[in-house]
This record gives C-alpha cells, structure tokens and sequence, in this order.
C-alpha cells in the first residue's frame, strides 16, 4: 500500500512538473512572440515605396574623408580659424542585413606621426538610427584665417597655411533619432544600402543626443607664431594676457527636429537629404567656472545654443551592385564672455559593393 501512494505521489509530481514546463515555456514563447512583434515592427515598410532587401550580406570598398573646423575667440574679438589636414582612409566594410561594420586605415598618416584617433558607427533602421562617435584631435592644425578687432589695419594673410600645434580638442557622444514617415522613407536606402527606395518621399526626424567637449586652447603658442611672422606688435600682446588660458570641459543636452527627403531621379538612383537643428543645453566644466564656485553651475539662459547635423547621399543601387557617395557633418558653438567657439567635423565617403547569400 506505501509502495502505491509512493508511485502515485511520483506520477502527481510528474505532471505537476510538466504542466509547470509547458506554462513556463508558453511564457517564454508569449515573451520571444511579443519582442518578435516589436522587432518586426521597426522594419515595417510600404512597398510601393520601399523595396525590402533581397540578400543577406554584404561587401563593399570604401574611402572615407575626414573634415575639422574650429574657429576659436577670446574677449577681445580675436579669432583664429583652425583646420588639419584633412584625412583620407581607405578599408573594407561588411554587412549582414542592417548592420555595417568595418576598418579603415589612415593612409596619410601610415608613419604614425599624428595623435588623431577617430571612431564612428552608424546604425540605420526604417524607424530608428543612432550614430556613436569619438574623435581626438592630432598635433597638424594650420591656420586658415586670423582676425583681431583690435588690429584691423593690420594684413594678417601672411599667417595663412601657418602650422599651429597649440590645439588639443576631444569629442564624443551618440545622437539618437526616429523616423516618423518610416513605412515609406528609408534612411538605410541613401547611407548603408539595405533597402532600396523606389518612390521619392520625406519624412521629419526627431531626435536626442550627447556630446562630451574638450578643447584645450594654448594662446601664447598663437601669439609667438603671430609675433614670428609679422613682427612685435602692443596688439599682440593682449592676445595672450586677454585670452582664456587652460582646459574647457562641457557636456552638450541636445533635442533635435528636422526632415529627410530620398529623391528618386532615375531608375537604381537616389539622391538623399537630411537636415535638423538642435536646441542643445550646455554644462560647462571649465577651470575659471571651478573658481567661481556654486555660482558657476546655476541655470543660464546663456547656456542654451543650437547646433546642427547635415546629411547628404547619392547612390546607385540595381539590388545586386550599389555604389555611391555619402556625407555626414555637425556643428557645435559654445559661447562664454571670456572664450567662444564653433566647431564643424564631418566626412565625406565614396563606396562600392555587392550583395550576396540570398534570402530564401
């Protein structure tokens, strides 16, 4: 009789122990359903407009450009515009469905004879996009223009091309941003290839961002070349006593709105264009701010600047080959009583590739 509630007590918990299983694993099916559907919903896509890729990979050859701008004041009204040579990388790019990931090499600066490290990734959906980037400047700036309000009968076009290594400036963050006209524009179709856009449309983009800034200005270095060049002047002077001296750190908050439009020209070609402006707050971590104590942090209105992100691709793309032209830039201004700056950094890509393994 033990023997019989014993086995019976076995086969109870048995089924105890499948029924727990098939809830659990319906659970777990109704859970991995759900973020299927979620998923499957940023790849929505009207087909009048969008043809959905037809392969699984991809392999393409790609030459990026990499562009610099700082154009840099003090108090005074002096400004210098500064730029390095502009970088040109080269290197092969692979893609499985959305995803692009590749290396390029800097072929000109093969020697390693520059500090300048660049990171940048792109992540493009029908819905959604983010971009992640980081870049440190190297040590090959030359001066593209110089102007001082203090100096105006003075010719400063001696001093253009002029090397300058007083400058040391360090971004990154990421920019995040959502497609409202998804189902029939398509980022992807003009900047990484994996859909095809057949019918001309646009769609407005909102998005967020973040950007870390440090830019580190050395002003007497600018004086001494200024000096060098066209002699010793009192107006020189005051560009290194009147001059915000040190490190500028500042965190940039950003809310953006703009519009893309694909335009559809001729068979396998388009032509693709974006625009936003953001309404950014910045955080300033300065060294002449830390002296100023508590004060330096309260909530100026002062603090408030818009910024930019452009976008512009030409492509050609028959499902099987593509091949094209991209370009992507932002600007960033910073504006205190003591120091200001704009920035402009971007790059300019020329690609060609192939589509293989395709979908079943």
């Amino acid at each position: 009789m033990g023997q019989h509630k014993l086995l019976f007590s076995i086969v109870l918990l048995l089924l105890s122990l499948k029924s727990w299983a098939g809830d659990t694993l319906a659970t777990h099916q109704n859970l991995w359903d759900k973020l299927y559907t979620v998923v499957k919903r940023f790849s929505q896509i009207d087909t009048a407009y969008i043809e959905p890729q037809r392969y699984n990979y991809a392999l393409m050859l790609q030459n990026t450009n990499t562009y610099e701008m700082y154009r840099i004041s003090n108090r005074l009204h002096q400004t210098v515009q500064l730029s390095p040579r502009m970088g040109w990388r080269v290197g092969p790019y692979f893609g499985w469905r959305w995803i692009f990931l590749g290396y390029t090499i800097d072929v000109t600066h093969l020697k390693g004879d520059n500090k300048r490290k660049e990171f940048d990734l792109s992540l493009y959906s029908n819905q959604l996009g983010i971009d992640l980037f980081y870049r440190t400047t190297g040590d090959d700036y030359h001066i593209q223009r110089f102007t001082a309000a203090t100096a105006s009968n003075i010719d400063f076009a001696p001093l253009h091309g002029l090397n300058y290594d007083g400058l040391e400036a360090n971004i990154r963050g990421f920019n995040l941003y959502y497609i409202t006209n998804h189902k029939k524009f398509s980022y992807p179709a003009a900047f990484s290839q994996s859909t095809r856009q057949i019918r001309s449309t646009g769609s407005p983009i909102l998005g967020v961002g973040y950007t870390h800034h440090r830019l580190s200005m050395d002003w007497k270095t600018l004086r001494d070349v200024v000096t060098a060049h066209l002699g010793h002047k009192p107006e020189f002077e005051d560009l290194a006593m009147n001059s915000f001296a040190g490190t500028v750190k500042y965190d940039n908050y950003a809310v953006m709105g703009g519009y893309g439009y694909n335009w559809v020209f001729a068979r396998d070609w388009l032509f693709g264009a974006s625009l936003s402006a953001s309404l950014a707050y910045l955080h300033t971590i300065s060294e002449e701010e830390k002296q100023q104590g508590a004060s330096a942090n309260i909530f100026r209105i002062n603090k408030f600047t818009v910024d930019g992100i452009a976008r512009l691709g030409l492509v050609y793309n028959n499902a099987k080959w593509f091949a094209g032209a991209s370009a992507v830039f932002h600007t960033y201004n910073y504006h205190e009583k003591e120091f200001s700056t704009n920035s402009v950094f971007g790059s300019v890509n020329f690609y060609v590739g192939f589509n293989f393994g395709k979908k079943k």
